[in-house]
């Protein structure tokens, strides 16, 4: 016993937590110490463009209204948007590593279900970048004295932590798509818009639309990605509920909408038609959702839907503010 105690030593691995239950919620362990890096992948850059899109649409929107807005404004929102999406994927770093949800993830893994950071810590990080962003927010409200909105910015960060955080997070009970529509497609476009000029005009709200169908499609094909193992651990999404052929179709949809729209925004800002420009990473991302052979593959289409979402929004911004 002495001699093989002395080995477990010298050997320098560390013993995974034992847990309960089904084998799916073990948490996987991984070797040696936490890395910039890894802080900057538990941060998931590649989704930043989810929250970019939206204020160039809604900022490109105000500034269709007349040639007076404002720019402080303008990135005051962009913050908001940037620090409450690092919030968010915080937090769900931490809310589905304790659950177990990440124990056998596809993708890159995740610090909280690694074993490498304590929870704890993974959480207040996330809380930090929430917090941020209210400080930024309040700022906006007390700038154009729309006092309204500090409860649209309570709204906001509730939604934010009950996607994955909660006794009943309603992410894991298929609400990710409408919640994800509201907040990153509706709240965010109309809202840049709002405390810029004080108006709502058509292409905000068609704007608004597209961000939010392109923040849909991103969660639909990480949501393709982990459906097995979502399965397994009962998360709900609406992916496992719907199957695989449905989430394509509804992929497909959600992606190639927002270009229906621009052919619409056309008629009224001509430049939009070089929104379908973008079509040139969205098409990519739809072929890969309907081919691929290995759920890894899909961090790809992934990466282009968010990159499309992008593209559009700064054509969109062209076409309002040319």
């Amino acid at each position: 016993m002495a001699a093989s105690s002395q080995r477990k030593k010298k050997s320098g691995r560390r013993t995974p937590p034992r847990t309960s239950g089904n084998p799916a919620k073990r948490p996987v362990v991984e070797a040696g110490p936490v890395t910039i890096g890894d802080w900057i992948g538990a941060a998931r850059l590649r989704t930043l463009p989810l929250a970019i899109a939206p204020v160039v649409i809604g900022t490109g929107a105000a500034r269709s209204t007349g040639p007076e807005f404002h720019w402080v404004i303008a990135l005051a929102c962009l913050a908001v948007a940037v620090l409450l999406q690092i919030g968010v994927n915080f937090t769900n770093d931490y809310s589905d590593g304790i659950r177990g949800t990440d124990a056998h993830r596809v993708g890159p893994a995740r610090l909280t279900a690694s074993g490498r950071v304590k929870p704890r810590t993974v959480l207040v990080i996330g809380l930090v970048f929430f917090a941020l962003a209210a400080v930024v927010g309040v700022a906006i409200v007390v700038r154009t004295e729309q006092w309204w909105m500090l409860a649209v910015g309570a709204a906001c960060i509730v939604a934010a932590w009950f996607y994955t955080g909660g006794k009943r997070p309603y992410g894991y009970y298929g609400l990710g798509e409408v919640f994800v529509f509201v907040f990153f497609g509706l709240v965010a476009t109309l809202g840049t818009t709002w405390v810029q000029v004080f108006m709502l005009p058509q292409q905000a709200w068609l704007g608004a639309i597209a961000a939010g169908l392109f923040a849909c499609a991103v969660l639909l094909a990480n949501n393709l990605r982990d459906i097995d193992q979502d399965r397994e651990v009962g998360k709900r999404t609406l992916t496992v509920l719907i199957g695989r052929r449905a989430t394509q179709v509804l992929f497909t949809l959600f992606v190639l909408v927002p270009f229906g729209i621009a052919v619409f925004l056309a008629l009224l800002f001509p430049i939009a038609w070089i929104s379908l420009l973008a079509l040139l990473a969205g098409l990519p991302a739809i072929v890969i959702v309907w081919t691929y052979r290995q759920p890894r593959e899909l961090v790809i289409a992934l990466a282009l839907t968010s990159l499309t979402s992008l593209l559009y929004a700064g054509a969109l911004f062209w076409a309002f503010a040319g």
